[in-house]
């Protein structure tokens, strides 16, 4: 069950499509959802995600391979959390804290624990995980005057990062080590060059916040608080 009235959905217990739910009713959404529940399921993951990439010393191919599932599943209930939360009006607060937390301990614990393997050097994890701790905090930064949306390049940056670790997790020689450099080396590049747009973003509307607020003041109107949205 949602807790969403049935009223809100048409009476069919499901959204009505197209339509959008009221404030009130999306902060009905049980927290016991499925949405949530794969959220919860990925944080569970990433303890044992860890466990497993780092058994026998981290480097035998099975214990690789147990990682790379457990991996593989975080990654897929990335994708469907997000989802089913928006289409069925999951929306609860736990899953907008939970989620990114979720998404980034798991790309982190993976980042971190194959620079101490000694398979990817530590400037990479360096520079992504910058960049995602700097993003989160440039969002805070800015919300008073309004939410990024998710670009392209910040989902092809995250597909990147997520394919790229995932390879390199899993003991892989020949033709396919080579790849998982290069693959990596994309996700580095997209991890820049994304984080370098959403600052430039991030600029300009606090600067159009800002000069919203003072023509605001100075006609003694208020201004509309920020639209939903996210940035990846």
């Amino acid at each position: 069950m949602t807790g969403v009235p049935a009223s809100a959905t048409g009476g069919t217990g499901r959204p009505a499509p197209g339509g959008k739910l009221g404030a009130a009713a999306v902060n009905q959404a049980s927290l016991w959802n499925i949405a949530n529940i794969l959220t919860m399921m990925r944080l569970v993951l990433v303890p044992g995600f860890v466990v497993l990439l780092l058994q026998d010393g981290g480097h035998d191919p099975a214990w690789r391979a147990w990682a790379w599932a457990a991996f593989a599943v975080a990654m897929i209930t990335d994708i469907f959390d997000g989802h089913l939360a928006r289409a069925y009006n999951l929306v609860t607060d736990f899953g907008k804290i939970a989620d990114p937390i979720a998404d980034k301990a798991i790309m982190a614990s993976g980042l971190i624990c194959l620079s101490l393997l000694g398979d990817l050097p530590w400037w990479v994890t360096a520079v992504i995980l910058a960049r995602e701790l700097g993003i989160t905090l440039m969002r805070f930064w800015v919300i008073r005057h309004g939410v990024i949306p998710a670009s392209r390049g910040g989902k092809m940056k995250t597909l990147a990062q997520g394919t790229a670790v995932g390879m390199y997790v899993l003991a892989l020689t020949g033709p396919l080590a080579t790849l998982r450099f290069w693959v990596m080396a994309v996700a580095v590049v997209l991890t820049v060059v994304t984080g370098l747009d959403y600052v430039r973003q991030a600029i300009v509307l606090r600067r159009r916040g800002l000069a919203a607020e003072r023509a605001a003041k100075a006609g003694g109107t208020s201004l509309p608080g920020p639209t939903e949205g996210s940035a990846r």
